[in-house]
């Protein structure tokens, strides 16, 4: 059972509950001892949007075991706030903090589409599936207004360059029009994010996602709409949700999904601290031992840069997980078949050429 926090200054609806100190910047502001302050209030974040003119979008993909070559974000910063996220590090580069920084300011890159248009003009370029969400979410909420995803998903179709979607958020589905034209052409796979079916656990770990149900939903819809369709059912954190494996493949083969895939966490960096705080003011009963487990999977320690192990963990838990999800894979028939994306169809479309789709 979760545990109903007494503390006033548990903030709700964020992940992280405080701003650790960026490595990169040599001084800080902090706030000691506002109990000794009269009439001290502490003031509700609320979502801050940086808009920003950036010079690059398309990132070549260095590591050898995460599934993709090249991803662009058209965001940084996510205000999903999921406490175990692993681009939370990456806002340091900013000069922002990976704590509540990394899901209230949020910098939009409103001139993304116009990169990838200049990106997929340049004459070296070889049409490769480039992954949406390859470090924050494509869809997280800004995007209803900015439609930045939307405009990116139309200028692949356009040039006819593969584009895979990982996403939290139930709004993929306002773009199911260029999604099914994209499918048609077999340009497009879509991954949804599901770590469990515990709307309670969901509440405190993802605060500003979608719903499982939602979830579930846009997977049974991109299906019966012909999209190829699976889910992430990551990470496997021990104690907390690797005992939902079972019941989350099942629900997700049931809605139509044919793929999936799972990493077990790791705590890397500035997150390991983030994550220890929340995990101990949200589930005092068994911190210690949810931590001591994910310690397990990574040789006695929480956060693990090694390529391979990174992703699945090692030792005797991270192998029951991993045979554990075998298991379930081959009972629910996913990962049967793997399909590649299209990618002799790519076309440069050249300045007032009649663009037909």
């Amino acid at each position: 059972m979760i545990n109903q926090i007494a503390n006033d200054r548990f903030e709700k609806g964020r992940g992280a509950q405080y701003n650790p100190k960026n490595k990169f910047l040599k001084g800080e502001y902090v706030q000691e001892h506002p109990e000794g302050i009269d009439d001290w209030e502490q003031e509700k974040r609320e979502t801050e949007y940086i808009y920003d003119n950036s010079k690059t979008l398309v990132n070549t993909v260095t590591s050898p075991d995460v599934g993709m070559v090249y991803s662009a974000n058209p965001y940084q910063g996510c205000e999903h706030g999921c406490i175990y996220c692993y681009a939370r590090n990456s806002y340091e580069y900013w000069g922002y903090s990976a704590g509540v920084d990394f899901e209230s300011r949020i910098v939009v890159k409103r001139n993304a589409p116009a990169l990838l248009r200049k990106y997929f003009d340049n004459k070296n370029w070889v049409a490769t599936p480039i992954s949406l969400s390859g470090n924050t979410d494509c869809y997280q909420p800004i995007e209803r207004k900015m439609r930045i995803t939307r405009a990116l998903l139309e200028i692949c179709l356009e040039y006819r360059n593969p584009v895979g979607i990982l996403t939290k958020n139930a709004l993929v589905l306002r773009d199911l029009d260029i999604i099914q034209d994209l499918a048609k052409l077999n340009l497009v796979h879509v991954s949804t994010s599901i770590t469990s079916l515990d709307e309670d656990l969901r509440r405190v770990m993802e605060p500003r996602t979608a719903s499982y149900r939602s979830r579930l939903k846009v997977v049974e819809t991109l299906s019966k709409a012909g999209v190829p369709t699976g889910i992430m059912n990551a990470p496997i954190i021990p104690g907390l949700n690797d005992m939902h494996m079972h019941d989350v493949l099942k629900a997700a083969s049931e809605a139509g999904a044919t793929w999936a895939g799972y990493t077990v966490v790791r705590l890397n960096g500035a997150i390991g601290g983030i994550f220890k705080d929340w995990l101990y003011k949200t589930f005092p009963d068994r911190a210690s031992k949810v931590w001591n487990q994910i310690s397990d999977c990574h040789e006695g320690k929480v956060n693990d840069s090694r390529f391979g192990n990174r992703i699945v963990g090692d030792g005797k838990f991270a192998e029951l997980i991993k045979t554990q999800f075998q298991i379930y894979c081959k009972k629910f028939h996913l990962n049967e078949t793997h399909t590649e994306m299209n990618t002799k169809d790519f076309r440069r479309v050249k300045v007032g050429q009649l663009r037909l789709f």
